[in-house]
């Protein structure tokens, strides 16, 4: 943020900028209250203040109404303009009660006296607004009343005008984002009038391609002098037309239908004035934003074009004859020669039309058919554009764009491709940009928020530091003089600066010496991260070792190279050497780092012992008598073990014998069942309809775990809602787990084979006789409860995979 200055007043929500670059100063509308900030630094104590809140009474009613007292209950600045040379105008919501005033600009201060706004202001200070003071003339557009339709008026002098409501609705809520007044009688050859756009969205009236899109962007116009009609019409708008701007990426066929932000670049003339728009998607879920150019001569011919009128309670283009006059045209030349001076003295046939046919049949297509610059993760929703001239004499393009998280970016277009020269982010805290605008005078941007203002110059030369970043950069403002990036508007001689903005890769012959040496020695086997970070976000990183090229996308490669830097795998001593690190960017290599690594595949071996004195001789025979006793204990416990292990097998002897005895009082519930040195599984399908679909196999026992069966039931059949499972039964302590290894290859730790089961189901497992169990038993079955419980109340698959059981 170099360069820049703050403001940060004891208020909120600074959505209203007026700039006055003649008198140096920069109007503020916030919460209740109003500044005038020096232009030069805005950060400086300039003492102008004016507090206009909302008296307590009427947040009360504010209250009473249903709003937020937090955000809507207060007088929120939302229209600030000069009306003369010794005044301003202002309106506010006033707590949902519109007031406006006018503002004594030497002295800055309220005059005496309010006026009734809810003819002027929006109730809502989140509403879509805008509005324009032309000749002591007022247009503003929004939705006025608390249940009003949006409207675009005129609201003073008298008579006042407004949009149609009926049999046609001419807008059908509107959400306005801006409006501007071309003068188009300047020079004109027909002796035309000036014109007053609007830009806004609105619910689409007619057959849209996607029906998931409910909303169309459209720009309206209406004419300064339209004073509305005699009998048709009266006190509404005889020149209201509007038509569709499209805006769509075609190779992703996806349409932006929400207009967010427009800025009229105006040319010598009103037909050769572009005007640039923001556009995003309806999904709030997405992140995206699209800069579209639109040439008025272009929306001209729009509004020169068919109509579209209601057919069977649907909108087509008519096709029938059009009455003379051309219905919604200003008063011309023309229409003098036939008496008609005003909008009152047009027919009653050309008004009906006019009333009934608002909508264009044609779209208004952007500049090249496609959007100037379209960009992901991003929502755009302020633009201001400035043109500048750069050493080759060409006059380039541009756009500063705040973002809905409170980051500035400046794009130069060049030959019709944007390029992003910087990204700053101005706040802190994210929060949307509410009002951006430029002084091309001071050559600085004025950014504000919710929180406070941002001064910014329209660029910052001295952030590149060396030629390379200079070039690269392709910024229009700025050239590298051989020591330092300066801003070429200061500089008189420029004929020993470097810029090259159409490629950025011309004028800087050697490196600029800003390369970063480091050393690194590692242990063979390691991993290590040799860091390169590069500046630009254009620029990608390219390694080389000993002057070879590592591409690192092998699996067996040894190296990975990512953002941030290489990352060597398993280091080898193959692998010392020079690193170097260079930022690609425009075909142009450049040094950034230089690595030197040496990779050590011994370890460092330690220097020998001292001899020890004659006095620590008697402490070695010491500790060869406390060798000697360690070793006699150790084999005591050795034979304990021995003798606890043969009276255990003993035990488990008699406990066999006991059972073989009480075998043929057990019922199975088959004659025929004969015993095994197997378990017996049978695998409950899932289907918990009855069938008897059921399978059975064989698993060989697990050493001494006993006979019986072991059964196995899958879990994927739904529970009734009305039941839940019942909880584990409670177990005895487990005893301790033999120290060995079975047969089979598996451990002592049987839930470990739960665990490697890949399918999603459990089993139950049912011991037919209690006496004689492997000692893995409880340990086993403390496991599979804890397991039960944590699964109990969790939605299981209701697709088993019975073969992962």
């Amino acid at each position: 943020m170099l360069g820049s200055s703050r403001f940060v007043g004891s208020s909120l929500n600074y959505s209203t900028l007026l700039l006055e670059e003649g008198s140096g100063l920069l109007y503020v509308g916030g919460r209740g209250v109003l500044y005038a900030l020096n232009t030069t630094n805005i950060s400086t104590a300039a003492g102008l203040r004016i507090d206009w809140d909302a008296s307590p009474e009427q947040k009360k009613l504010c209250l009473n109404k249903g709003r937020d007292n937090q955000t809507e209950c207060y007088n929120h600045i939302r229209f600030l303009q000069r009306y003369n040379e010794s005044h301003l105008y202002t309106c506010g919501t006033n707590a949902f009660r519109p007031l406006c005033a006018y503002i004594d600009a030497e002295r800055f201060s309220l005059v005496s006296g309010f006026e009734e706004g809810r003819d002027r202001c929006p109730y809502d200070p989140a509403k879509g607004y805008t509005g324009l003071l032309v000749d002591g003339e007022m247009f503003t557009a929004t939705q006025y009343e608390f249940r009003s339709s949006p409207d675009v008026r005129r609201n003073f002098p008298f008579p006042t005008l407004r949009t149609e409501e009926a049999p046609t609705q001419w807008l059908l809520e509107a959400d306005f984002v801006g409006s501007v007044l071309l003068k188009e009688s300047i020079n004109s050859s027909i002796g035309d009038d000036d014109k007053i756009y609007f830009f806004f969205t609105e619910r689409s009236q007619e057959q849209v391609v996607y029906p998931s899109q409910t909303k169309v962007s459209r720009i309206a116009r209406v004419c300064k002098n339209d004073w509305g009609g005699q009998r048709t019409l009266q006190k509404k708008w005889t020149s209201f037309l509007k038509a569709r701007m499209m805006c769509s990426v075609p190779e992703y066929e996806l349409h932006l239908n929400i207009l967010r932000s427009v800025f009229v670049l105006q040319g010598r003339d009103a037909r050769n004035s572009i005007f640039y728009g923001i556009f995003g998607l309806e999904w709030k879920n997405i992140k995206a934003s699209a800069i579209c150019q639109y040439a008025f001569s272009d929306v001209q011919k729009v509004f020169d074009g068919p109509y579209m009128e209601v057919q069977d309670s649907k909108w087509r283009e008519y096709t029938g004859r059009v009455p003379e006059p051309r219905p919604g045209s200003c008063i011309t030349d023309v229409h003098r020669s036939q008496n008609i001076n005003t909008s009152r003295d047009l027919p009653d046939n050309v008004l009906t039309f006019a009333r009934r046919h608002p909508l264009m049949a044609r779209q208004v297509h952007p500049i090249g058919l496609r959007p100037l610059m379209f960009k992901r993760s991003v929502n755009y929703v302020k633009i201001a554009v400035h043109q500048e001239p750069a050493l080759d004499g060409i006059l380039y393009t541009v756009l500063f764009l705040g973002t809905d998280d409170g980051w500035l970016h400046r794009a130069v277009d060049i030959r019709g491709e944007m390029h992003i020269m910087e990204e700053l982010q101005l706040f802190e805290k994210a929060q949307p940009v509410q009002a951006l605008v430029i002084s091309s005078a001071l050559r600085s941007i004025y950014v504000s928020s919710s929180s406070g203002l941002v001064q910014v110059p329209m660029a910052a030369c001295q952030r590149y530091a060396s030629c390379y970043d200079c070039v690269f950069a392709r910024d229009p403002f700025c050239g590298w003089d051989g020591k330092a990036c300066v801003e070429l508007a200061s500089r008189a001689q420029r004929s020993n600066l470097t810029q090259d903005v159409l490629r950025g890769i011309r004028g800087c012959r050697e490196n600029s010496g800003n390369v970063t040496h480091r050393k690194r020695s590692v242990m063979a086997g390691d991993d290590v991260l040799l860091q390169c970070e590069l500046r630009s976000n254009l620029a990608s990183p390219r390694w080389t070792l000993n002057g070879r090229e590592l591409m690192g996308y092998g699996l067996n490669s040894g190296y990975r190279i990512g953002t941030d830097g290489l990352l060597i795998i398993g280091a080898r001593a193959q692998q010392s050497g020079t690193y170097r690190c260079f930022a690609v960017e425009n075909s142009v290599s450049v040094l950034v780092f230089l690595y030197s690594v040496r990779v050590h595949t011994d370890p460092p071996l330690p220097s020998p012992p001292a001899p020890l004195p004659p006095e620590f001789q008697t402490y070695r025979h010491m500790e060869a008598v406390y060798i000697s006793l360690v070793a006699v204990l150790g084999g005591l416990c050795l034979v304990l073990t021995v003798v606890l292990l043969y009276m255990s097998f003993c035990t488990r002897l008699a406990a066999r014998g006991r059972k073989s005895s009480q075998q043929g009082l057990q019922v199975l519930g088959a004659s025929e069942r004969k015993r095994s040195s197997h378990f017996e599984l049978k695998t409950i399908s899932s289907h918990c309809n009855g069938r008897q679909d059921r399978r059975s196999i064989s698993v060989p026992t697990f050493g001494a775990m006993g006979d019986g069966f072991l059964q196995m039931v899958p879990g994927e059949c739904q529970l009734s809602p009305a039941k839940t499972p019942p909880p584990a039964p409670p177990l005895p302590m487990p005893p301790p787990l033999p120290n060995m290894d079975y047969a089979n290859g598996l451990s002592a730790t049987l839930p470990s084979v739960l665990r490697k089961m890949n399918g999603n189901s459990y089993v139950l497992l049912r011991q037919a006789d209690s006496e004689g169990m492997s000692p893995l038993y409880h340990s086993f079955t403390e496991e599979l409860n804890r397991i039960l419980e944590k699964r109990k109340h969790t939605q299981l698959s209701l697709q088993p995979d019975e073969s992962s059981i």
